[in-house]
């Protein structure tokens, strides 16, 4: 039986999101939008968890690669308006996480998908397969999207 990697689940820096709450332009070089929070599924990518219906949150497009190239999508994604910390690069289950299935897409070294990697995974499954998607050698780290709309949910690494 194959051994797989232990997991974590990655929140954005704070210090990036420090800056958008400050203003800084987002990956369109445009400010962040303020906005109220609307009801469930408002995911904040820094603390993991959903934002309270009525919170203050920023939405703002943001491409979580290092650089621009051809797989490097830009999309939109939320955060908590007010400060709040991030989530601890832990193994367990995101909040964040609630709809029925995402998608799982494993990323290389050089930023860019490693084909035969990506698929629609059922929430409960998503350890396994990120565990198992990281147990190959091409891939650097796993990109948890919408499986609806394929917004960037969050980063898992190896522990």
């Amino acid at each position: 039986m194959p051994t797989h990697p232990p997991i974590r689940f990655v929140g954005l820096s704070s210090d990036l999101v420090d800056a958008w709450r400050g203003g800084a332009v987002d990956a369109n070089g445009q400010a962040p939008e303020r906005a109220r929070a609307d009801g469930p599924g408002n995911p904040c990518r820094h603390c993991l968890g959903m934002i309270t219906d009525g919170a203050p949150m920023l939405v703002l497009a943001h491409r979580p690669f290092p650089a621009p190239q051809p797989y490097a999508e830009v999309g939109p994604i939320f955060l908590c308006g007010d400060a709040c910390a991030r989530a601890a690069d832990v193994g367990g289950m995101p909040a964040i996480l609630a709809s029925p299935d995402y998608i799982l897409r494993g990323y290389g070294r050089d930023d860019r998908i490693v084909y035969g990697t990506g698929r629609v995974v059922p929430v409960a499954d998503i350890p396994a397969m990120a565990a198992e998607t990281l147990a190959d050698p091409r891939v650097a780290y796993v990109h948890v999207r919408s499986a609806r709309n394929n917004c960037y949910q969050v980063r898992i690494d190896r522990a």
